[in-house]
């Protein structure tokens, strides 16, 4: 990808570009920018085209930006989607570009004191936002299964640390979707739900009055989706797909013994149950949590006598 602008760096004449056009040696992709060699370009090629497009501040942002972090896999259908400063106006087709305040050219200190243009970033050679700043815009265009999806793909290519996350996105300047990606991590506690079962059944939990658990813990040699520590509850969801053969349904009753053996109270809710049964599931949580609650007051009144 090259732009019109470096070509006429290079020493080209506005003629010679004009030829190597002609010839099929440059391929237009938008105004000013162009495939050198081939016309054929993949979606790398096209995400640095569409930076290339809107200026030497441009990001790629977004949905794109998530794919490009390869945290979500490539919209298709969907524009090609950059953030530039307000007051440079952009349109091109294919493109959906983004303005934002409080942006500085790149290269330059940015008023947070980073390392320039809205924490510029650059993958495989292409300027793009930040992954916090991606997972916040994020926030404001896909579902909450989406946006879990994209955490926990973030989390484990170690591109965030689930602990710091939240004082990272309240670092950054007040923005849409910043709100919202809070209050999903505090919906799901430590860590981040792997899939949007688990996070269906968070909100049951919360509605049931129980704290935010622990999530993917490691119990007895075994991972757990939700752990309360301080009532001894282990809850595990099983998806349709994940418990049904006979020896995943063995496992699973080991899990639930080994977890009994260690003197905790496991519970294990099916995807029906939480989709189609919500009361029943929160109800079932509350009478537990209740009598876990009792249990503990007891222990600790013997312990004062």
């Amino acid at each position: 990808m090259i732009t019109r602008s470096q070509l006429l760096d290079l020493g080209l004449s506005r003629h010679a570009i004009q030829h190597r056009i002609a010839v099929g040696r440059l391929h237009r992709l938008w105004r000013g920018v162009y495939a050198v060699g081939r016309a054929e370009v993949g979606q790398r090629g096209r995400w640095m085209a569409a930076v290339l497009s809107c200026g030497d501040d441009a990001l790629l942002s977004h949905r794109s930006a998530a794919a490009l972090w390869g945290v979500l896999r490539p919209f298709h259908g969907v524009d090609i989607e950059v953030v530039v400063p307000y007051g440079q106006p952009h349109r091109r087709p294919g493109i959906a570009v983004h303005r934002r305040t409080g942006l500085t050219a790149a290269g330059q200190a940015s008023a947070l004191g980073g390392p320039g243009f809205d924490q510029r970033r650059v993958v495989d050679s292409i300027p793009v936002t930040d992954i916090v700043t991606t997972l916040v815009d994020l926030a404001t265009c896909v579902a909450d299964a989406l946006l879990v999806r994209a955490l926990n793909q973030a989390d484990r290519l170690d591109l965030i640390d689930a602990h710091d996350l939240r004082s990272a996105i309240e670092a950054l300047p007040s923005r849409p979707g910043a709100g919202r990606l809070k209050a999903l991590l505090d919906r799901q506690g430590s860590g981040f739900a792997d899939t949007l079962l688990e996070l269906r059944f968070l909100r049951l939990a919360r509605a049931a009055g129980l704290s935010a658990p622990e999530l993917q813990a490691n119990l007895s040699g075994f991972r757990v989706d939700f752990h309360w520590p301080d009532l001894g509850l282990v809850v595990e969801t099983d998806g349709p797909r994940d418990h049904r053969t006979p020896a995943q349904q063995s496992r699973d009753r080991l899990r639930d013994q080994t977890h009994a053996a260690a003197g905790l109270t496991a519970l294990r809710f099916t995807e029906a149950q939480v989709r189609h049964e919500p009361d029943r599931v929160r109800a079932t949580l509350e009478t537990v949590a209740s009598r876990l609650r009792a249990q503990a007051g007891l222990r600790a009144e013997r312990t004062r006598l």
